[in-house]
């Protein structure tokens, strides 16, 4: 059965990468949830998607510049929400049973954040979720790193037509299978070479991301993907409870 991934929180149902998301999604009957983490000078780390704030905080500038006295009072857009730690987000998903898919992001400049890896580890291994865990990243040599920081926690490579570039997508495929246990595809490009993809990866270890309508969600559910990672994972799970009644 396809496992169900909520993506950032299911952010278009709550404000993405909040506190408020993650303790809805645990209510949904969900697979996995994902999201992301920077990592600021303060050495705090920051469960948000942009290496900016603009987009989605009430404030502008990279992430790793925010304080901790900033994060208490910086705001989600269109929430009461603040940035939340990684700690925090932990003790909230670590009362429910899915799995984490934790995805280490960049600087504003692309740089990896130095040391990120052993931190996240570290941090999830305080919480007791390594087993429940994927540490992910589109970037190799970050995987790479990962693997060395924590070899026991398994891995995600996210894939789309820009990571894919410098190698071409066989090499790509290739190398983030050797390197993690899931292979995450832009629903796109799966779609565009999916023979190609399959011929290096199995269904089990294969998701597509991120289809959000019932015809883009069908189309997925009925391939077969091991993983489906949604914005609207109510919607992803309703679909997969109909297909499976009309099997």
């Amino acid at each position: 059965m396809t496992q169900i991934v909520g993506h950032r929180g299911g952010r278009n149902l709550w404000p993405e990468n909040s506190l408020t998301g993650f303790r809805n999604v645990l209510g949904t009957g969900i697979d996995a949830v994902e999201f992301d983490v920077h990592l600021s000078d303060a050495g705090e780390l920051l469960v948000i998607h942009d290496a900016t704030l603009d987009r989605t905080a009430e404030g502008s500038g990279p992430v790793r510049l925010v304080t901790p006295e900033q994060r208490r009072s910086l705001r989600l857009k269109d929430s009461a929400d603040t940035i939340p730690t990684l700690a925090e987000v932990l003790a909230v998903l670590g009362e429910g049973n899915c799995h984490l898919h934790v995805e280490l992001k960049s600087d504003e400049n692309g740089a990896p954040y130095s040391g990120l890896p052993e931190r996240v580890a570290a941090t999830l291994t305080r919480f007791g979720l390594t087993g429940r865990s994927h540490m992910t990243s589109f970037s190799l040599d970050v995987l790479d790193a990962c693997r060395a920081a924590a070899p026991a926690i398994p891995r995600l490579c996210s894939i789309n037509h820009k990571s894919a570039q410098a190698l071409g997508l066989e090499e790509t495929l290739t190398a983030a299978a050797d390197r993690a246990e899931i292979i995450a595809v832009e629903r796109s490009l799966l779609a565009e070479q999916w023979d190609a993809v399959l011929a290096i990866v199995p269904l089990d270890r294969l998701g597509a991301w991120v289809p959000n309508t019932d015809e883009d969600i069908g189309f997925w559910l009925e391939r077969r993907t091991g993983y489906l990672t949604s914005d609207d994972p109510v919607l992803a799970l309703a679909m997969r409870d109909k297909l499976a009644r009309s099997a």
